[in-house]
């Protein structure tokens, strides 16, 4: 599948891990970051999809753009230095990494969304339970292409990102009376 998305041949399952679980846990924390701050300010669940929709693309673009900066300035680094094996990188051109990223992003990103969206009760709790059991999945999946077991992986990611939806809901909380 990522073959078809990127155009190209993936000469591994783990050829572009960095960006798919940097982009989909980036995703996952800020998307539910607006969705914990919206909920600890107490404000209309409505805003959660206009800000949580607007989050995730421009987020989402953000994060594949800086991707690609990021790339192309380590290529043209080595380029300056003189390594002939700059440009090539075994095929993984800036632009690539940048739509793995946003993918990423983008596909793990909205699934805290899915309780509002789909307008399920209790919006919040369900949010918090899709957002932990995403954060958990993703982090589990990364034993595919590493020697790590999927409890470990999948735990370390889930306590990362609960732990910033902590951090965004207190944030929220505190400064309620500011809504």
């Amino acid at each position: 599948m990522l073959e078809v998305l990127l155009g190209d041949e993936v000469e591994s399952p783990g050829e572009y891990v960095a960006e798919l679980v940097y982009g989909a846990n980036d995703g996952i924390v800020t998307t539910f970051a607006v969705v914990s701050g919206v909920a600890g300010a107490a404000l209309s669940p409505s805003i959660v999809v206009v800000l949580g929709a607007a989050n995730l693309f421009a987020d989402g673009f953000s994060m594949g753009m800086s991707n690609y900066l990021s790339r192309r300035s380590e290529m043209d680094y080595e380029n300056a230095r003189g390594d002939v094996q700059a440009d090539d990188d075994g095929g993984k051109s800036p632009a690539k990494t940048a739509f793995a990223t946003f993918l990423a992003f983008v596909v793990a990103g909205w699934l805290p969304l899915a309780p509002y969206i789909l307008d399920l009760d209790p919006q919040f709790p369900l949010a918090v339970a899709v957002t932990g059991l995403t954060f958990f999945v993703v982090g589990a999946s990364r034993s595919l292409v590493t020697a790590r077991g999927w409890v470990r992986n999948g735990a370390e990611m889930f306590v990362i990102g609960m732990t910033a939806a902590a951090v965004a809901f207190v944030v929220g909380d505190l400064l309620k009376g500011f809504a």
